[in-house]
């Protein structure tokens, strides 16, 4: 079946019911956002922000040697070799990114379901790589969590896998907006990403611009899964 890229005739009902969960998603996310109870998902966005930098590290032949995720939503990733202007915006892009692939995960079941396998896999690999508590307890209680609900999802009526994955999505692509013009706009962090990227990069632009430059890149990420998803479900 070819597809909709003008998506006409927008919106059936399962596009409506995309826009609504998304929309509500987003609204229980603002609302709750300096509250205890989405801690965990924060620090699930930091963890897939320090596993970026840990793929683009392992990918351009360099060697990971630990991966910290902090209690005060901070985390690190030490590494040795590799591609240095890769990896270091690797980290809010590669968020941003995974917060994309999630989002339109979400919008088939099959789909939500590898990505919940992939997703618990990458736990499993990072648990026994992780360097402090926070990260192992992390990965460990998400790990249980995501058990719990694919159970759920397989024996009983309580069919929701495909919104903890959306959840999880909209949650990682919100927070990397908001995590880009804290650190690298707002606050300028001299330590960020940014501004280290900055120094190695040849380019004209201080950490500043080129926090400008990711923010709108994961804005453009998070405005293409919208697109994507009313796509996939027309």
């Amino acid at each position: 079946m070819r597809p909709n890229w003008e998506l006409r005739n927008c919106c059936n009902h399962d596009q409506q019911v995309f826009l609504i969960t998304v929309s509500v998603c987003t609204v229980v996310i603002l609302a709750l956002w300096r509250t205890i109870l989405l801690r965990p998902f924060k620090l699930v966005t930091v963890f897939l922000h320090e596993a970026s930098h840990a793929i683009a590290c392992k990918l351009t032949c360099g060697k990971v040697e630990g991966i910290q995720v902090h209690a005060d939503e901070g985390g690190t990733t030490q590494t040795r070799g590799g591609v240095y202007w890769l990896i270091l915006p690797a980290g809010y892009l590669g968020s941003s990114f995974w917060g994309m692939l999630l989002i339109l995960a979400s919008t088939n079941l099959l789909t939500a379901r590898i990505a919940a396998g992939c997703f618990l896999a990458a736990l499993v690999v990072v648990l026994f790589v992780a360097k402090n508590w926070t990260l192992r307890g992390l990965c460990i209680g998400f790990i249980v969590f995501l058990g719990v609900i694919w159970v759920l999802q397989e024996t009983t009526k309580v069919c929701v896998l495909r919104y903890i994955i959306l959840f999880i999505g909209v949650m990682n692509s919100l927070f990397s907006v908001y995590d880009i013009y804290d650190d690298l706009i707002s606050r300028r962090v001299h330590s960020s990403d940014a501004e280290k990227f900055a120094e190695v990069c040849p380019c004209p632009c201080n950490g500043v611009g080129w926090g400008v430059i990711w923010g709108l890149i994961s804005f453009l990420f998070l405005c293409g899964a919208m697109y994507l998803g009313l796509v996939i479900l027309s």
